[in-house]
């Protein structure tokens, strides 16, 4: 790494560091340790299907056999828990891909320690999807073409790969018109025709196919069968701190996706605990993978598609980033 390299890495973390120690005063347990003994760690999720693998962990004690004392703290979206975890605000964090590869590729100091999940390999029954409403001439991946298409945030792992798989149809991804929206206000954006289609994931993908909307293409399976779609991290500074810490996350996450994996009715149940997704909704979404190992390759395509559609101009370090 050369003097420039460093003193820009440096920069870059003490600038999040002061923004978010800012808005995080009292909520730092970095390094503290509980009545029991256990290290006391925070963990930023996001309240979707992807992170139930971790609350049945907790359930089950897998975290405790590794000697941590875990808290959850829910966060808006993976971009605003790539900073917390830069700051020590928590000591581990779930985000999508693309995000922690532009995270890396801007020099945040960041470890990924553990998969999260990854697409199911199936097209048409994947946990994420473009879907159009019942009517719409959109019949194709390259009908996409020249349209409004929502997504849930611009330049990132969403519009990447509904690139990849328009170009991959033969179409130009470069004429569509992305348009951010959250992910509760895309599906009433389809049906008032503010957008002409929207990209998806569960527990909304079942939400709008069940109000008659229609699926066009699975934009994760349609880039890569084994896509790894998120993963946890932590920063490399709490790495080197407590690296028996790390090793027991990354330890009990295994057990967790492996538990959640062979019992998916308990997986669906436990959405109860954090979301307030209808029940036959909950009964009918479709579950995503929660493999134990990260799927490398995919991982350096998302890398690939983010240089080649510009959210970066140079390739981000794996060696760096992941474990």
């Amino acid at each position: 790494m050369s003097r420039t390299q460093s003193r820009r890495i440096q920069a870059l973390a003490l600038a999040v560091t002061a923004v978010l120690l800012a808005g995080a005063c009292g909520t730092d347990d970095n390094g503290s340790t509980s009545a029991s003994g256990n290290t006391k760690v925070k963990i930023g999720v996001i309240p979707i299907v992807d992170v139930a693998p971790i609350y049945l962990g907790l359930k089950q004690g897998f975290f405790t056999a590794e000697g941590l004392d875990v808290t959850l703290e829910t966060a808006q979206g993976g971009a605003a828990i790539v900073p917390g975890v830069v700051s020590g605000q928590y000591q581990f964090g779930f985000s999508n891909t693309t995000s922690l590869l532009l995270a890396e590729s801007k020099g945040l100091p960041l470890k990924v320690v553990s998969s999260g999940v990854a697409s199911t390999g199936a097209p048409g029954k994947d946990f994420g999807a473009v879907v159009v409403k019942d009517g719409s001439p959109i019949k194709t991946a390259a009908d996409l073409a020249g349209k409004r298409v929502a997504v849930n945030t611009l330049k990132n792992i969403n519009t990447t790969t509904i690139n990849k798989v328009v170009r991959d149809a033969g179409a130009d991804p470069s004429t569509i018109k992305y348009v951010e929206l959250a992910f509760p206000d895309i599906v009433p954006a389809i049906a008032k025709g503010d957008v002409d289609a929207g990209q998806l994931v569960e527990p909304f993908l079942t939400i709008a196919t069940g109000q008659g909307d229609r699926q066009v293409v699975s934009n994760y399976a349609g880039t890569d069968p084994d896509l790894t779609v998120a993963m946890y991290f932590t920063s490399q500074d709490y790495a080197k701190k407590d690296p028996e810490a790390v090793a027991g996350f990354t330890a009990a996450m295994a057990r967790s996706m492996e538990y959640a994996t062979s019992h998916p009715d308990e997986a669906r149940a436990a959405l109860n605990t954090y979301t307030k997704i209808d029940r036959k909704v909950q009964q009918e979404l479709i579950l995503p993978r929660w493999p134990a190992a990260i799927d490398r390759d995919s991982v350096q395509l998302l890398a690939d598609l983010a240089k080649q559609d510009g959210l970066i101009t140079e390739q981000p370090d794996l060696e760096t980033l992941l474990p």
